[in-house]
């Protein structure tokens, strides 16, 4: 009977773990954690106050800053309109083996660690940790290129937006009108983002080496300090009168 009793326990333990996957909680590992190709979270357990230090324990993806390699790594990045094309001159990766190539690259460098207190829609404040390697290094990319092609109106209008986009989806509002027409806004944005764009990668910390594109807005006459014949630094006298004319109707009407 005990023989009997102790096969029967093995056969229920395997149906549960064919059943469920896995289980990687314990009593001492009680986290609960969300993992898709972009990233992890970890929630739970001694996380759930905020006063306690992540422990080293619950990362998945990343390295400690501390382990990574004492070499810095480079990736290159190359956009076609916002679009990641290749990594490192290879052009035939897919989307996904792309990011999933970043997701290692940046996880053996330490590269895309977040510990956060956030806003969950319905009110209260939650306590998480982030593993997000390959998304971090690619947004640091795309940030770079768009830096070179795109103006400053535009490019702030878009960060704006950005902010807005990323709150909706979060609170559920895919479907919507709203994101087809703010999807129809980045995609235009987003036409002159090409380029190619290398970042370092050292314990945790992202550097761009270099950044090149065909449609850059930066110009060497105008950014050098001569300026050149094509800017005339005396015009900078009549913005700064126009600019702070407001405050100096203000203080002259206070002063009375």
């Amino acid at each position: 009977m005990a023989r009997m009793g102790h096969r029967f326990a093995r056969r229920r333990d395997r149906v549960r773990e064919s059943a469920q996957g896995p289980i990687a909680q314990s009593t001492t590992k009680i986290y609960s954690r969300d993992r898709n190709i972009w990233h992890i979270s970890h929630e739970g357990g001694e996380l759930e106050d905020p006063a306690n230090a992540a422990p080293e324990g619950i990362w998945m993806l990343s390295k400690s800053p501390a382990d990574a390699p004492d070499k810095p790594a480079e990736v290159t990045i190359q956009f076609e309109a916002g679009i990641p094309v290749s990594l490192n001159g290879d052009r035939n990766l897919s989307g996904l083996a792309l990011l999933e190539e970043l997701n290692r690259i940046g996880g053996e460098n330490g590269i895309g660690r977040i510990d956060l207190v956030e806003n969950r829609f319905v009110g209260m404040k939650s306590r998480g940790c982030y593993e997000t390697p390959g998304g971090t290094i690619l947004m640091a990319a795309i940030r770079e290129i768009e830096s070179l092609t795109l103006d400053r109106t535009t490019l702030h209008y878009k960060e704006k937006l950005a902010l807005d986009y990323a709150e909706m989806v979060y609170n559920g509002l895919w479907f919507t009108p709203l994101r087809e027409a703010l999807d129809a806004f980045f995609a235009k944005v987003a036409e002159p983002v090409t380029g190619t764009v290398t970042m370092q990668l050292y314990k945790g910390n992202l550097q761009p080496l270099s950044r090149k594109s065909p449609n850059s807005l930066y110009s060497l006459d105008i950014a050098s300090f001569t300026m050149g014949a094509s800017y005339d630094q005396k015009d900078a006298l009549g913005f700064i009168n126009l600019i702070g004319l407001p405050i100096k109707v203000e203080a002259l009407l206070k002063k009375k």
